[in-house]
């Protein structure tokens, strides 16, 4: 089962990855920083909990989740008068019904440029158009998405209020906002913009909290020294190497690091 949605920094290539293929825990799986959702919709998990503070993104959650029918129809529509016009037309409407508001979501991430979501300081979405020209793909089955998601509770809302309720049992998957482009030099500076330093701390205080209650939390971060000596007293750190491909530029794709921790 693939992700419907594209999103920045998304572990679909991770998936394949030994730790996620021999996972052995009896309780919940919880996904603090959902995006995407590619870890989720690779494991399937019977009960779960994921979330995410953008709430644009939680309600496509919900709109497949509840009326899977009504969105696809939505999508054809959006197929059918798709064109360059069309897209900043739908990208400045507003719409008072969920399911419109959903298809409009999932309409833009797959025709904006990148994938990305990227909002003014007024609050709206301001990403330019892109060359995909793909809206609704009939092999994608939004039936069998809707009854994966309908075992799991959905919320908005900052990570840490996921992570605590996180029980002996449960898997906790944090895939936080990094970039992998200053793993060295400007690291910190540069990742203020998405995810602040007291951001890491905090995840890092929520993570050994939810350890020490019996559940099990992996979490991804970029390959720096300063991430390294935050996660010091972790069971086991694995680095990762990967193919960069988040750059317009192809100058600016090569490979890039990014970490495992296991608590």
């Amino acid at each position: 089962m693939k992700p419907f949605i594209k999103w920045a920094g998304g572990k679909r290539w991770l998936a394949d990855h030994e730790l996620f293929n021999n996972l052995a825990y009896t309780g919940k799986y919880l996904e603090p920083f959902f995006g995407g959702g590619a870890m989720y919709f690779h494991l399937k998990p019977e009960r779960s909990i994921v979330s995410d503070v953008n709430t644009r993104l939680i309600e496509a959650y919900r709109a497949v989740r509840n009326d899977p029918e009504i969105v696809i129809s939505l999508l054809k529509d959006h197929q059918i008068l798709h064109s360059k016009e069309y897209y900043y037309k739908i990208r400045k409407t507003s719409f008072d019904d969920l399911n419109r508001r959903a298809a409009q979501f999932i309409y833009l991430n797959r025709t904006c440029w990148n994938g990305l979501y990227r909002e003014n300081l007024a609050g709206e979405f301001n990403v330019p158009i892109g060359t995909k020209k793909l809206i609704f793909d009939p092999t994608e089955d939004f039936i069998a998405i809707s009854k994966q998601l309908k075992k799991s509770e959905i919320l908005s809302c900052d990570f840490e209020q996921t992570i605590d309720l996180a029980e002996a049992g449960d898997f906790v998957f944090c895939d936080p906002p990094y970039t992998t482009a200053h793993n060295l030099n400007g690291f910190v500076k540069y990742n203020q913009n998405i995810f602040s330093w007291k951001d890491q701390v905090r995840l890092r205080d929520a993570a050994v909290r939810a350890m020490r209650r019996g559940a099990i939390v992996v979490i991804t971060n970029a390959d720096h020294p300063s991430l390294h000596e935050l996660y010091q007293a972790a069971e086991k750190i694995d680095t990762m190497e990967r193919a960069s491909v988040i750059s317009g530029k192809s100058t600016g794709r090569g490979m890039t690091s990014e970490i495992l921790v296991t608590l």
